[in-house]
């Protein structure tokens, strides 16, 4: 499972601008100005071959008893718990403050291990920003930049020194002993219920209650002698509906679970319109290329007018999720579960699946000739030939000339039609494009 890095510290000492460094976005919203970051923000690292989830946490004034700031407080000391390593952001050219000490005491006492990093370094002595810093107690501080990226490789790896690296050998050649299956969905969907009814036993408590798995889960089963592994995820709600701080931080249990699973099922609730939540969670699983199985719950009594509005909905909101089939159940009455699970196989098999090279250039050479790429000024792309460059999910290489030229619509196209041909019903499927070098690049032209 992927690692927590969790950033701590004052408001405005550059947390945001760390977090966007480390997971290569924008997501995290910067300015100069203390605060802004209200609640919580998470994303996906690597450094040195090594994956991590990081935690953006608000600024963290721990002597704050009310209000808004009080609630960040207890939102970073939840994320402090539940997080792998924690890099404690100071500010160097405020230098040394009080509430410094409170947080490095706070670190201290979390049992976690911990990194000091000075931000704000950039063309200051390296001895000088660090000085005051040694009072801490936390180590030796590391002087870096988040915002020139100074320093921020350095410590990543420190961060991660204690992890290894991603081993995913056994996935890639297909050969994963006991698949793991991720439920997931909002709070109330039903995902506990479905587990149990998968298991056969009441293993995991659900009641009508939302919010009530707090944690992820993992269950060891057999299901026509076949090993697998469950995953009950807790609940992610819509960010305006999560209130409390051990809610807040269950979101990044679901990411963990998802990033972990083989096969994520998406649980909706047939009672409830499709929300954007679900579709941010379905986004989260395209990210991930995990492959997919829709489940709609709650489907039993349903009266006909509602079904065909659920359907409308589905198709209206998640049409991007056409590659994967959904099912309609009920996970207290067992409903449509055993069709549901056949679908979960396939998915896996299909993540897994082992593409031939001669099959997949023929498959290529059939798209083009049915729909050509669209011309580049007086040319066309070429696209000579494919193989696989990795499963679950599987990717496709094409090789070629000129491919930087072909739109995102016409690689839609080819991902459909490799889907279609090789049956890779339920996974994500990845093509890349690979342009062979012009050895004639950079020579002058004759006269």
């Amino acid at each position: 499972m992927k690692p927590i890095v969790v950033l701590v510290g004052r408001p405005n000492v550059g947390k945001s601008t760390l977090f966007n460094r480390m997971t290569r976005t924008r997501d995290a919203i910067v300015a100069d100005y203390p605060g802004l970051t209200r609640d919580r923000h998470y994303g996906h690292g690597r450094g040195g071959g090594k994956p991590y989830l990081v935690i953006d946490t608000g600024g963290f004034e721990p002597v704050t008893k009310t209000g808004i700031m009080a609630a960040m407080a207890r939102q970073t000391r939840q994320a402090m718990d539940e997080g792998d390593v924690i890099i404690f952001l100071v500010d160097g050219r405020e230098g040394l403050m009080p509430d410094d000490k409170t947080i490095a005491e706070l670190i201290r006492k979390s049992g976690r291990r911990y990194l000091l990093a000075v931000n704000k370094a950039e063309g200051m002595i390296r001895e000088r920003v660090v000085a005051d810093f040694f009072e801490l107690g936390l180590g030796e501080p590391l002087p870096i930049s988040s915002a020139h990226g100074e320093n921020v490789q350095e410590l990543i790896e420190l961060a991660l020194e204690d992890f290894p690296t991603e081993d995913d050998d056994e996935e890639r050649a297909g050969t994963v002993k006991r698949p793991r299956i991720a439920i997931v969905g909002r709070p109330n969907v039903g995902k506990s219920t479905l587990v149990n009814t998968l298991l056969g036993e009441e293993r995991v408590i659900a009641f009508d209650e939302p919010g009530t798995t707090r944690d992820s889960i993992y269950l060891d089963f057999e299901r026509s002698g076949e090993p697998y592994t469950l995953i009950d995820t807790a609940g992610v709600r819509r960010r305006g509906k999560v209130t409390e701080a051990i809610e807040k931080f269950s979101v990044i249990k679901t990411l963990q679970a998802i990033d972990d699973a083989n096969v994520v099922v998406l649980l909706l609730d047939a009672r409830q319109d499709v929300g954007d939540q679900d579709a941010h969670i379905a986004g989260f699983i395209l990210e991930a290329g995990r492959a997919l199985v829709v489940g709609i719950n709650k489907w039993d009594g349903l009266p006909a007018e509602q079904r065909e509005h659920i359907k409308r909905e589905f198709d209206r909101k998640l049409g991007f999720l056409a590659f994967a089939r959904h099912h309609y159940i009920s996970a207290l009455d067992g409903t449509g579960i055993n069709e549901l699970f056949a679908s979960i196989k396939q998915a896996f098999a299909a993540a897994n699946a082992k593409l031939a090279t001669p099959r997949l250039t023929r498959t290529l050479q059939l798209a083009v000739q049915r729909q050509q790429p669209p011309r580049d000024g007086l040319g066309r792309p070429k696209l000579r030939y494919a193989h696989q460059g990795g499963m679950n999910p599987p990717i496709v290489v094409i090789h070629g000339s000129a491919l930087h030229a072909i739109p995102e619509s016409y690689k839609r196209y080819l991902e459909h039609f490799f889907r279609d041909a090789f049956k890779l019903q339920g996974t994500p499927l990845v093509v890349q494009f690979k342009s062979g070098h012009n050895p004639f690049a950079g020579r002058p032209k004759r006269s």
